[in-house]
């Protein structure tokens, strides 16, 4: 179900059917990537698919513009946070070229597949520690998936490891998936990896990045805030990035539920609901109640689109997404 709703949700976003294409004029409405981020983009060694970024702290960023992975280097081995779906399997090499130390700990911050899906090149790793909250693993062992191995260190809501005089402060939250979401904390290279709320540059994926709890995910730019990190990853696309970065994505997240509840109590649903009854009568409810919804979602989208088109990539492509994940937030768990 989920999948379907994202299938979905791209779709409607690109202004095109599931079983269509979108038309050369539908994909040149959309405004082109914004300099200041295109600036930024990882340099991809072509032959290697990924480039490798040292971050300092002995904390070094995995990328391949689409995805990102972390690896910490210690005097006694390697701790690897996250292996993509998309290059997991050339990690092991890529540490390698930065290094001599065995990989000990391979760090799942959630249990989606586009992020874990490359361990399986993890699985001739000799003593590999695969670590992650109780409630992913037991995801994992019932979708026995070869692709992403079942951990073998499992925690609550909170662990601390300790590698050649270095530590990782791993903390469960609830801001994105339904088995829950790690903060992966280094404090020694003021290193922060939070996956799937943060995406420097650019507006938040479909969806505030498919979050199950909007709830949650509104209070997740708070709690970041309170950890000392200089830099930021956030496991996607093409560059890491600051708190500034953080604030950033809380003043649009905030601005969208903000607008969106101001339109969605204001408009008088009754007379959108009445004005469309007098087009297709009044005995298909689900219809009337599909046209306030859609009343809402379009007049937000043309209040936010110019506020922010200029100050986050992606904003024109999402922006509906947000919207009506925010409608549903309001309508059904939100007090009004």
């Amino acid at each position: 179900m989920k999948r379907l709703i994202s299938i979905l949700g791209v779709s409607m976003a690109l202004g095109g059917s599931v079983l269509g294409q979108s038309s050369e004029a539908d994909l040149k409405r959309y405004v082109p990537i914004l300099p200041s981020v295109r600036v930024q983009f990882f340099n991809i060694d072509a032959k290697l698919g990924y480039a490798v970024k040292a971050m300092g702290g002995g904390v070094y960023v995995i990328s391949d513009n689409g995805w990102q992975s972390a690896f910490l280097l210690t005097d006694d081995g390697v701790i690897v946070f996250d292996a993509p779906e998309s290059f997991g399997k050339s990690i092991p090499s890529a540490v390698a070229r930065i290094t001599d130390k065995p990989i000990k700990y391979l760090v799942y911050s959630h249990a989606h597949k586009d992020h874990i899906g490359g361990s399986s090149a993890f699985k001739n790793i000799k003593d590999l520690k695969i670590v992650a909250v109780e409630s992913v693993a037991a995801f994992l062992k019932e979708q026995n998936d070869p692709n992403r191995l079942i951990p073998n260190v499992v925690f609550g809501d909170k662990k601390i490891l300790t590698l050649g005089g270095k530590t990782v402060e791993l903390t469960r939250h609830f801001y994105h998936s339904v088995e829950g979401d790690l903060f992966i904390y280094v404090p020694s290279a003021k290193f922060m990896m939070a996956v799937d709320c943060v995406t420097p540059g650019y507006a938040p994926f479909e969806g505030f990045d498919i979050t199950a709890n909007l709830g949650e995910y509104v209070k997740v730019f708070d709690e970041l805030m309170t950890y000392d990190f200089e830099t930021f990853c956030g496991g996607h696309l093409t560059a890491t990035g600051s708190k500034k970065d953080v604030e950033i994505t809380k003043e649009f997240t905030m601005d969208v539920y903000q607008t969106v509840k101001r339109i969605h109590n204001n408009l008088d649903q009754n007379a959108v609901a009445a004005q469309a009854a007098k087009i297709v009568g009044t005995d298909n409810e689900f219809l009337l109640f599909k046209v306030v919804l859609d009343r809402v979602a379009s007049d937000s989208v043309k209040e936010l689109q110019p506020r922010w088109i200029n100050r986050l990539a992606g904003v024109d492509v999402w922006i509906e997404s947000h919207v009506r994940t925010a409608i549903l937030y309001l309508r059904w768990d939100d007090k009004y």
